[in-house]
């Protein structure tokens, strides 16, 4: 059986679904989903690149940052971080390997867990860090648990999570479900549910002629349980995405697109679990949730600002310590380029920050955040 037809079974079965249910099945199906298959989606082989695809500087500096915010902890004697979506494990081992070369105090204090649902990735974590799981330096987790004591201070980082969460959609129209008619695929729309209809007075927009409006309300749940979670720590989203304030100006209204092999289509009924489907994450959303649950929530940074942050003093040595010729300096200088310039990932994606249990000024002192200080706060 095809994904779709399991799709379509489903419908036959309990009426039309949500498009979240639609989204859910083609990114998460245990068998057939597009995050479940025994094929590569990340880097040049796969649908789409991620900033640790780009060179390790990404994760060194973070191992950077990381080690800076043990320190702002107090060095604690042991620090979980726990990566959500790790994908192949790229960062995780990034941020192992500079934090046993520069930071030791940091790594011995280190635990690394890895939150991912897929089975099939799962296996390949397993097999990518291997010698690090069998050194009890990583393991796998399910949220909401974590592999060190709730009272171990943590530090939560997700890397294009939230957008891969599924959304609802809504228009004028309604919400959106997807029903079967007549031997194929159609859109049914229905009146808004009262938690839809509450996210997007509170910090959405309503959407207006044919616009269609993504709904992230997986991504609230998410958020909060994520939040809820820490007990002492902080927490660090990087993904692309907006605020509230962008849409009422009338940016970012409708986002949902489909990747496959590097190609961006706005169809997401295509290729059922042979495309990735994302939307922008809403910032104004998650840092709320973030606050809901006890976080003090730093202004929001773009990628950019973030790294260059945490890199500028020492002139990004983390990038260029292992060249050995100037053609060497030159082709890392370019991926690094990538990383920071509005012309590659620097601008597209945003970094939220927040804390629990931590010293405002140090928690606000952070390297990263040292970028822009007097930035508006987003709410």
């Amino acid at each position: 059986m095809t994904l779709r037809q399991k799709i379509e079974q489903e419908i036959r079965q309990q009426g039309p679904i949500p498009f979240s249910r639609y989204m859910e099945m083609c990114l998460y199906d245990s068998e057939l989903g597009f995050y479940s298959r025994e094929v590569e989606q990340f880097g040049k082989a796969g649908d789409f690149y991620t900033s640790s695809d780009v060179h390790a500087v990404f994760g060194r500096l973070l191992a950077r940052q990381f080690e800076e915010m043990w320190r702002a902890l107090g060095s604690p004697q042991q620090v979980e971080i726990l990566e959500l979506g790790p994908g192949r494990g790229l960062f995780a081992q990034d941020v192992l390997d500079w934090s046993e070369k520069k930071f030791p105090d940091f790594f011995h204090a280190l635990h690394y867990s890895l939150v991912e649902r897929s089975p099939a990735m799962s296996r390949k974590l397993s097999t990518a860090l291997d010698a690090r799981f069998a050194a009890n330096k990583a393991s796998l987790a399910a949220l909401p648990g974590r592999t060190l004591a709730p009272d171990v201070p943590t530090i939560v980082f997700a890397n294009e999570f939230f957008d891969a969460l599924p959304v609802e959609i809504v228009s004028a129209k309604g919400e959106l479900r997807i029903g079967y008619q007549e031997g194929r695929w159609a859109e049914v729309w229905v009146p808004p549910s009262g938690p839809t209809q509450d996210f997007l007075d509170r910090y959405g927009v309503r959407p207006d002629g044919s616009e269609r409006i993504e709904v992230p309300l997986m991504a609230q749940h998410q958020m909060t349980q994520v939040a809820s979670g820490i007990a002492r720590g902080f927490l660090l989203i990087v993904d692309y995405g907006y605020t509230r304030e962008e849409q009422l100006a009338g940016r970012h209204r409708g986002t949902l697109c489909a990747f496959r092999q590097h190609s961006m289509s706005a169809n997401p009924y295509e290729a059922p679990g042979e495309q990735d489907i994302t939307a922008h994450v809403n910032f104004t959303a998650l840092s709320a949730a973030g606050n809901a649950q006890g976080l003090t929530m730093q202004s929001l940074r773009t990628q950019s600002q973030f790294l260059i942050g945490i890199g500028e003093h020492n002139q990004f040595a983390d990038a260029f310590e292992e060249c050995r010729l100037p053609q060497e300096r030159a082709k890392v200088a370019l991926q690094l380029k990538h990383l920071i310039t509005p012309a590659g990932l620097g601008e597209n994606f945003h970094v939220l920050l927040g804390s629990k249990g931590v010293d405002a000024e140090r928690a606000a002192g952070l390297s990263g955040l040292s970028f822009g200080k007097n930035l508006p706060s987003h709410k």
